[in-house]
């Protein structure tokens, strides 16, 4: 399986960046423009479908159209694990269908003196069989830009002024 991972310094207290991330509003606040994001549906570990925080075992559902082109691309995503302890936060989801054979994102939250460190790792698998990990490295061309702009959204949105 592939990895992909970026981070980023923010000047923002741990609490802060974790509750930024942990909803569905901080996911579309994140989401570059050009992917067209739809959050179509979001269900909580209990069924609920008005949920305020991305617990463990809320899925959400979402289609993007990148730059406008071809049809929508459908996404399932699940939360898997959630967890907060002194100086540190992660939570993690889980691509259940979609685009790619395989996708689990791990993000993860550091404290440090009033500034958060924020890590987002990603493993995947394109969902080409044997010639899948050929086009790994390709990977790089869109998530790089992606998890680029997320950076510094979260630098933009939450550091102060």
């Amino acid at each position: 399986m592939a990895t992909y991972q970026r981070e980023v310094w923010v000047d923002a207290p741990l609490a802060d960046v974790w509750e930024f991330h942990s909803t569905i509003d901080g996911l579309e606040a994140l989401t570059p423009g050009w992917m067209n994001l739809r959050v179509e549906g979001i269900r909580g570990p209990d069924g609920e479908s008005e949920t305020s925080v991305l617990t463990a075992g809320t899925d959400v559902r979402l289609s993007a159209r990148p730059f406008g082109v071809g049809p929508r691309q459908e996404w399932v995503s699940t939360i898997t694990r959630r967890e907060e302890s002194d100086g540190a936060a992660v939570f993690a989801d889980e691509m259940r269908g979609g685009p790619f054979a395989t996708w689990n994102h791990t993000h993860q939250f550091y404290a440090d003196d009033g500034r958060t460190l924020v890590r987002d790792r990603v493993e995947y698998e394109f969902p080409l069989g044997p010639a899948g990990p050929a086009f790994d490295q390709l990977a790089w061309v869109g998530f790089e830009p992606m998890f680029r702009y997320r950076h510094r959204q979260t630098k933009g949105l939450l550091e102060r002024g």
